[in-house]
């Protein structure tokens, strides 16, 4: 105990021996001012001192700390039985009514037992119905009579046991704490109480580990006490001794979590002993907390129910549960068709992680997916939209209501912006994660430091993976993604039927041919069922759904009884009739000769007609085959595929038409519904779609897919920036994705249109993530924007740091970043073998990205609209920001096949020359073209029709309208007093707003600059072919040029900037606009190479900008081109003070002050640096300007308005006359109050 024994122990009294100081006499002088010294008040030596006893004094008995606490606690207690006297006659005195208490509840009634004692306690709990029921139970003695077979010793030990738990288990009502039996002992009686009943149920645990040793059987014993009373569910089940060990309490509340809200309440509780009789097991590495079992209800209807139970997710609900409940993220990998993305919302709806107010949030990674889903999961939980909603980019459904919301993956990252912790959401799926979109791979690496916070604060958020095809190594053994935990991976089984793969022998190149083939054999010979084609883009889409249609018509009323037997049917019932005749030919038609055969040695029988009849006979057994539920390998022979007969109409019989719809992103949504519908009644459906078909979306009665193997993509230079759209091989993944839509409803085949060996060797496994293959410049800037580190986030893919040093790049030249100083500058030198370290960034977000950040566009486009608040430009930057934010506004070729396909192009073309003018509107190029077609549209409604005439692509159109009324309402927010609003009846841009929109252009596309190659720059005839009508770009080295479709095509200005480059069989530059070189000197200053000021001509003052202007050579980007002499602003320096100083006495900066010029000494020596006369009043005038920073006629005001005679002197200094002097101090300071205006976009 060390010092602690000694802390009871009495403490002596000391008493100081004080008599040699009383013996001291002090003489006080009150006259003095100070006291004399006096040595003789301190005592010379040590006092004595002496420790005084109490002999009288009792010994105290030492107690320690328990038994003085258990004597208070004595005390306390005679305490209060000394005062209940006292307190009963107070009670007494404030008693109530007994009538009124009579319709009182007792606090007995209200209060449980207890989880610690109800435990402990051996009860089964039951209700007031229930009791009588159990005591018939407990009078009944006569148990079932055992038989004398096998197990008769087992069985009767289980009746036994089944006897002894119903006599002694004890009957409570859990609603009533039964406080008289309980005694007002201490804390340390009940603790004993506690610790004998621990060792009563060891005891008991004992023994029946004993009694089951000694029983030495195979079978464990399971003890089941049935209650007559149906309404009672299932409950857990507990260890013999009644206590249940924590992995039975885990099932028990994931058994309650299953249990539907659709049953009744829960009255009564089943105890059974457990089939594992061994004691608890510790889990000391991570203790998780139980969450509380709460229950939806969910009324769902009767066939929903029944085609809910048919999912292979359903089977997996508890594991799924389990995992969600207890790991703070969560990996779902679930084939095509499992049920995952419509089930697992209604998993956490139904276990309460909606209760508390708050939302499930679904992202998917397409706009379709979005709305098809929450429709879907509204109507399998019978709820309304407003609490199963969707929300897109341009609409949504979500009200205050909603529980279960669908989104795009960019929704939730705008409402990460607004929102950092995600407070309004419990969970988060991120559904669809194969497909590794930009969004969702930022959205997990955000959400990966959302939930450690939120699980600090206590509320918890948890985040779901789901995918169908997914390389979970991303997720699961990245450390910097999740760094404390591992998260588990939940497979589940598709509901997949069997899916028979066919391979071509060869693998063609012209695959749309090979899938229009396949596609009318399989019309033809196969079965009903519905056939999926899959090609790489829209253009091969139209032209097969064309030649489709074409040679599947439909038919009229004559032809269509005749075509009512689909292809495969008319061949069996071919081969039938042709069997029939042959034997009827042969038993009426042939005359038989008579032949003796005794004359013939031998004669070999001739089996060529048996064969033939075999053969028929096999062909009818196998259509018959094919007509029933066998699944026989229906595979299309390749060796025939120039044969006429099989891909043209044969002869003049009807065949059955074919239903063909396309299906792509850029088809209205009315089209795209039209291929989930039945087609009609004797036709078959034909769906040739894109990607977009592959997952998500699950069309019916599909049987038959065809598989080209293509897909488009967008590539992007990662240093140009040069984007082009390539065909090539999907990857294996999304092949077995495209595969998996042919087994959804019943058995299906896929026929792929290339080998085996193709696909083992030159298909990739997965596909690569998006953020590899796409310029990310939006993407940092957002992260930027949310104080994000861009170098060191936590991607799943994290991209190449090439793609990332380019996109800062960019954004410091849109003024988007700013460099940060470098606190390592002046570090120690460097080594001759450096180490490799990571890249840093050492830029930070500017005021003007943060403007340019507010909008959902591209960063070119936001600081463009960022510019835009001058002369009332921003209606017009609105539309013209949303035009080239859409793609593919403006319909190229027409769509239907038509004789007069070329005139319908030249039309169009005249037609888009004329909306682009003349002047200043023809130069502002194909971007005037979309403002025009885009106001024209508005202002005929934006019809169909209108827009099919003019070549407008009208989903195009409606989704321009959508953004536009965004992003109004956006800037409205941002700038109250903007009151912008969307008029359909905008005018369009005059002349002078033509030229600004121009400039607007130019400053969201200073890296986009290209400069037309003149004829005397090509010297050699290969540079001629080559570089004829070509542009030269700073950071490629090809040629770049016009498109056909550019409206600046006749006139091919020299300076111009284009939006991208695409590459086809040249370098094309879209969406063009003409500028002036003068204007890269203005809005792209930090790209220009600039020569001094030039004397001639001098410097001087614009009131319009307020600016000292001066002439200078230029040259732009790291190429030098050359531009013309500009006038720019004087850049800092000390002549930019003497040109300041000068044009303010001639009276150019201060019109007031222009009189007295003629009374000034020489104001030209200002600006000559050799002039010897009037130096200190020069000196004078400029120290006052530097000191204060004045260059401008504001600044300067701004100074007048806090210090009125602010340059008095050192200007009147200038002036010789005395009486001039006194009449300019009369006026000064010679404030204009003239406004300033501005004719050019200032940034």
């Amino acid at each position: 105990m060390g010092r602690a024994r000694n802390k009871y122990r009495p403490k002596p009294t000391v008493v100081t021996d004080d008599s040699e100081l009383r013996k001291i006499k002090v003489e006080i002088n009150d006259d003095g001012k100070y006291d004399a010294s006096n040595a003789l008040v301190l005592p010379s030596k040590k006092r004595a001192t002496k420790k005084l006893r109490d002999n009288n004094a009792q010994a105290v008995k030492l107690l320690s700390k328990k038994k003085r606490k258990k004597l208070e606690k004595i005390v306390e207690q005679k305490e209060k039985k000394a005062n209940r006297a006292s307190l009963l006659e107070a009670l007494q005195e404030v008693k109530a009514d007994p009538h009124d208490l009579a319709r009182l509840t007792q606090l007995q009634a209200t209060q449980t037992l207890g989880r610690r004692k109800f435990m402990a306690a051996e009860y089964t709990v039951v209700n007031n119905n229930t009791m009588e029921s159990v005591a018939r139970e407990g009078d009944d003695d006569d148990g079932p009579v055992l038989s004398g077979v096998k197990g008769r010793k087992r069985k009767f030990q289980q009746q036994q046991q089944q006897q002894h738990t119903r006599h002694h288990h004890k009957v409570k009502d859990p609603s009533i704490v039964q406080l008289g039996e309980l005694s007002s002992s201490s804390d340390e009686e009940s603790e004993e109480e506690d610790e004998a009943v621990e060792e009563s149920v060891e005891e008991e645990v004992t023994k029946e580990e004993n009694n089951s040793a000694e029983l030495k059987e195979k079978e464990e014993i399971e003890i089941i006490e049935e209650e007559k009373d149906n309404a009672s569910p299932t409950q857990p089940k507990e260890s013999e001794s009644g206590i249940p060990t924590s992995q039975q309490q885990q099932q028990q509340q994931q058994q309650q979590q299953q249990v539907s809200a659709s049953t009744t309440q829960q009255i009564s509780t089943e105890v059974s002993t457990s089939n594992n009789t061994t004691t608890t097991t510790s889990q000391p590495d991570k203790k998780e907390t139980a969450r509380p079992a709460v229950f939806m209800q969910v009324d769902r209807l009767a066939e929903v129910q029944e085609a809910r139970l048919k999912l292979p997710i359903l089977a997996e609900e508890q594991v799924i549960m389990e995992a969600i409940n207890y790991n703070p993220v969560t990996v779902i990998v679930g084939t095509t068709g499992s049920g995952k993305t419509t089930q697992v919302p209604q998993f956490l709806y139904e276990a309460g992680y909606t209760s508390d107010g708050k939302m499930i949030g679904i992202t998917e990674p397409r706009r379709v997916a979005a709305i098809s889903m929450s429709q879907r999961v509204a109507h399998e939980m019978n709820l309304t939209s407003k609490q199963v909603s969707y929300q897109i980019r341009f609409e949504g459904n979500a009200t205050t209501d909603t529980r279960i919301k669908f989104m795009t993956d960019g929704v939730l990252l705008k409402e990460i912006q607004k929102d950092p912790t995600l407070k309004k959401y419990s969970v988060i799926i991120i559904d669809e994660a194969h497909e590794r979109s930009v969004f969702s791979d930022i959205l997990i690496g955000i959400l990966s430091r959302i939930i450690p916070r939120r699980e600090a604060k206590g509320k918890p958020l948890k985040l779901i993976i789901m995918s169908a095809t997914l390389r979970v190594e991303d997720f699961t053994e990245n450390d910097r993604l999740f760094k404390d935990f591992k998260p588990p991976v939940m497979k589940v089984d598709s509901r997949m039927f069997e899916v028979t793969i066919h391979y071509n022998k060869r693998t063609s190149e012209d695959y749309v041919g090979e899938a229009y083939k396949k596609a009318c054999k399989i019309h033809r010979q196969l079965p009903e069922g519905g056939i999926l084609i899959f090609v790489s883009g829209q253009q091969e889409v139209n032209t097969l759904v064309r030649k489709l249609r074409a040679t599947f018509p439909l038919l009229s009323s004559d032809d269509r009884e005749a075509a009512a037997l689909s292809g495969y049917r008319r061949k069996k019932l071919e081969v039938k009739a042709n069997r029939k005749n042959n034997i009827d030919s042969t038993t009426n038609n042939t005359i038989l000769p008579q032949v003796k055969l005794e004359s013939f040695i031998s004669a070999l029988p001739d089996d060529g007609e048996g064969e033939e009849e075999e053969d028929e006979e096999a062909m009818v057994t196998e259509l018959d085959d094919r007509d029933g539920a066998v699944d026989s390998d229906l595979d299309l022979n390749d060796d025939d595929d120039n044969d006429d007969g099989g891909i043209v109409k044969r002869g003049s019989e009807p065949e059955q038409p074919m239903w063909v719809l396309p299906l792509y992103s850029m088809l209205t949504p009315d089209k795209q519904k039209m291929v989930f519908e039945c087609p009609p009644e004797g036709m078959r459906l034909c769906v040739v779609a894109t990607n977009v078909a592959e997952t998500s979306l699950t069309i019916p009665s599909v049987k038959y897919v065809v598989d080209s193997g293509k897909v488009k993509e967008k590539v992007y230079d990662k240093v140009t920036g040069v984007s082009m759209f390539h065909v090539t091989w999907t990857s294996q993944a999304s092949a077995n994705q495209r595969a998996g839509r042919a087994g959804r409803t019943a058995a299906g085949h896929c026929y792929r249109l290339y080998s085996s060996a193709v696909f083992n060797d030159e298909f990739r496994k997965f596909s690569q993530a998006e953020i590899q293959r796409r310029p990310i410049d939006d993407l940092v800037l957002v992260m930027k924007a949310m104080n994000l580190p861009v170098i060191n986030f936590p991607f799943p893919t994290p991209p190449d740091y090439l793609q990332v040093r380019h996109a800062i790049k960019r954004l410091l030249t849109l003024g988007a970043l700013e460099e940060m100083p470098d606190s390592t500058t002046h570090s120690a030198p460097i080594k001759k073998k450096p180490r490799i370290q990571t890249p840093k960034d050492n830029s930070r977000i500017s005021s003007l990205g943060k403007a340019m950040a507010a909008f959902p566009l591209s960063p070119r486009y936001g600081k463009m609209l960022a510019l835009s608040h001058q002369h009332s430009l921003l209606p017009y930057t609105v539309v013209m920001v949303a035009a080239l934010t859409v793609p593919e506004v403006l319909t190229e070729t027409p769509l239907d096949a038509r004789d007069n396909y070329n005139d319908t192009r030249r039309i169009w073309q005249q037609l888009r020359r004329r909306w682009a003018g003349s002047g200043h509107s023809l130069s502002l190029g194909d971007v005037m073209v979309l403002v025009r077609a885009v106001g024209a549209a508005e202002y005929q409604a934006g019809g169909r029709q209108w827009c099919d005439s003019n070549g407008l692509r009208h989903k195009a159109i409606t989704e321009i309208r959508k953004l536009r009324r965004q992003l109004t309402n956006e800037i409205n927010l941002i700038i109250p007093s903007c009151d912008l609003i969307l008029d359909p009846k905008m005018p369009p841009p005059t002349s002078d707003q033509a030229r600004l929109l121009r400039q607007i252009v130019l400053a969201g596309s200073i890296d986009h600059v290209a400069r037309r190659v003149d004829d005397s720059e090509l010297k050699t005839p290969e540079d001629k072919a080559k570089w004829r009508h070509a542009y030269r770009t700073q950071d490629m080295e090809e040629p770049v040029f016009l498109s056909g479709s550019c409206v600046l095509r006749n006139d091919m200005p020299p300076w111009v900037v284009f939006q991208e480059v695409e590459e086809t069989h040249k370098m094309m530059m879209r969406n063009v606009t003409a500028i002036e070189p003068e204007w890269l000197a203005v809005y792209a200053s930090h790209l220009c190479t600039f020569s001094p000021p030039l004397e001639s001509p001098e410097p001087h003052y614009d009131t319009h900008t307020d600016r000292i202007l001066c002439h200078r050579k230029a040259s732009f980007g790291a190429s030098c081109w050359v531009l013309p002499v500009v006038e720019v602003e004087h850049p800092e320096g000390p002549d930019l003070y003497r040109w300041f100083a000068y044009h303010l006495l001639m009276g150019s900066v201060c019109p007031m002050l222009h009189t007295y010029t003629q009374h000034l000494h020489e104001p030209r020596t200002l600006v000559n640096t050799v002039a010897i006369r009037f130096r200190e009043q020069r000196e004078r005038l400029l120290r006052a300007l530097m000191t204060r920073g004045v260059t401008t006629l504001s600044q300067l005001t701004h100074i007048w308005k806090q210090h009125p005679k602010y340059l008095w002197k050192e200007y009147s200094q200038w002036i010789a006359d005395e009486d001039v002097k006194q009449e300019v101090f009369k006026i000064w300071p010679p404030i204009n109050n003239n406004t300033t205006t501005t004719t050019i976009i200032t940034l």
